[in-house]
């Protein structure tokens, strides 16, 4: 017989308590406990001494079995999964609303010919998915479309079934009947998520579940949703721009440090192989306050157009503004260039802009942004063959940044003439290898003088 229990469970923790309490001590967030009644089904105390038990084995006696990945269909993706999907294993995607995780979703379901596929949507009905599949322009006969919410009925399916890859859409939406609260509650997320791991370990059905974020940035639900399942990505992006990454949070099958690009159309995502080539503006004319600078982000070197424009100040307080770059680490490098540069700056507004609305964290991309910001002050255009990576101090010295070599190898394969880094970087580096000129500098204005000769 089933015996039901009432706790109070914080839906933004996860910590449970007997009783209501305004405040949660864990999290420290107010009126955030609900009731919640979870039904548990008695087992006999004859029919837990028969489970089976396992037995432990030397690491060096458990055999491996080599499973082959299963290709989505997109180099993006796949290089994100670590080469593919891993057979058994659960992949968490996460986003704001509209930046996309439906779709690529989608595309991924309908590109896998050959493989059976099992599309569970708590979002949208089956028109609506035919819809999209319509526009995307794309079709599989091998896909299959189930609105539901109920865990049980879609385990049933599953069972008759028998699918190659399941996709969730999304997890908030589920819940099982063994818990009495509504869909997207704490108890809920943690049960559906961990039934759906355990039946897809057991039948090594591969499965992506597609979560929401709430308003901090971080996945809803309980923490113990990302540790339950093998990989956590975050889809992000600017609903203004078109440009979305896929970045990899935590991954047991692959590397943590790569990310994916795509760029948003009509028809869907498009990958993008050289994200260089498409973050740089091919323009004519030499136009000032623009710069190019060698990034990385996660292990994938490539280059981005940094955009600066300084005017006098039309009020009496001069404005500071930053776009996809750290407002307070703007306000940093115009400060150095302040005091140990002899710039004059304090009396002007100061525009930054970062091209295709990417947000870039790398400190080497420093020395560009303080050359944008010269270029435009001067009105002098930097060579548009030209680039840079280093990062500025406190005291105007530049230095040195990590994975040098990626960097240059990047300028280089992309026809730069001229790249500006660290006098510390190019003491390691075996010159003959690049065609491209490596400007080593020590103190920031050694760049000006060699940029405005």
């Amino acid at each position: 017989m089933a015996k039901s229990k009432t706790i109070y469970i914080c839906q933004n923790c996860g910590v449970s308590s007997p009783k209501w309490i305004g405040r949660c001590p864990s999290c420290g967030e107010w009126n955030t406990y609900v009731e919640e009644v979870i039904r548990k089904e008695s087992r006999s105390a004859a029919g837990l001494h028969a489970e089976q038990t396992s037995r432990p084995q030397k690491i060096s006696e458990i055999t491996t079995i080599q499973v082959p990945r299963l290709k989505t269909g997109y180099s993006e993706f796949d290089r994100i999964l670590g080469g593919g999907i891993v057979p058994g294993s659960m992949v968490l995607i996460g986003g704001e609303p509209g930046v996309g995780k439906s779709t690529l979703a989608l595309q991924v379901a309908l590109t896998l010919k050959g493989k059976k596929i099992l599309y569970v949507s708590g979002e949208e009905s089956g028109q609506q998915i035919r819809l999209r599949a319509e526009r995307l322009g794309m079709d599989n006969p091998d896909c299959y479309i189930l609105g539901e919410t109920v865990l049980e009925n879609i385990l049933v399916q599953l069972d008759s079934t028998q699918p190659d890859l399941l996709i969730v859409d999304s997890v908030q939406t589920l819940q099982t009947e063994e818990i009495d609260s509504s869909a997207g509650s704490v108890s809920q997320i943690r049960e559906c998520t961990a039934r759906l791991l355990k039946f897809a370990k057991s039948r090594s059905l591969p499965v992506i579940l597609i979560g929401h974020i709430n308003k901090e940035g971080s996945l809803a639900g309980p923490k113990v949703l990302e540790h339950i399942v093998d990989a956590v990505f975050q889809f992000e992006g600017d609903r203004n721009y078109t440009y979305r990454i896929l970045r990899s949070i935590k991954n047991r099958f692959g590397s943590t440090s790569e990310i994916g690009i795509f760029e948003m159309h009509n028809a869907g995502l498009r990958e993008i192989q050289n994200p260089s080539d498409i973050l740089i503006s091919h323009h004519e004319d030499e136009l000032s306050g623009v710069s190019i600078a060698s990034t990385i982000d996660g292990i994938r070197p490539f280059l981005i157009e940094t955009q600066a424009l300084v005017s006098t100040a039309a009020y009496g307080t001069p404005q500071r503004s930053s776009t996809g770059f750290d407002l307070r680490r703007l306000n940093m490098l115009l400060a150095v260039l302040e005091k140990r540069a002899g710039f004059r700056l304090a009396a002007k507004d100061v525009f930054l802009n970062i091209a295709g609305g990417l947000k870039v964290d790398d400190p080497a991309i420093d020395l560009a942004v303080v050359s944008a910001i010269l270029s435009s002050s001067v009105d002098r255009a930097i060579d548009k063959n030209v680039c840079f990576s280093a990062e500025v101090g406190l005291s105007g010295e530049i230095r040195p940044v990590s994975r040098i070599e990626n960097r240059l190898s990047e300028a280089d394969k992309l026809g730069f003439k001229r790249i500006f880094i660290s006098s510390f970087n190019r003491k390691s580096l075996d010159l003959k290898k690049y065609t491209i000129e490596v400007v080593g500098v020590s103190k920031i204005e050694q760049v000006f003088s060699n940029l405005f000769k």
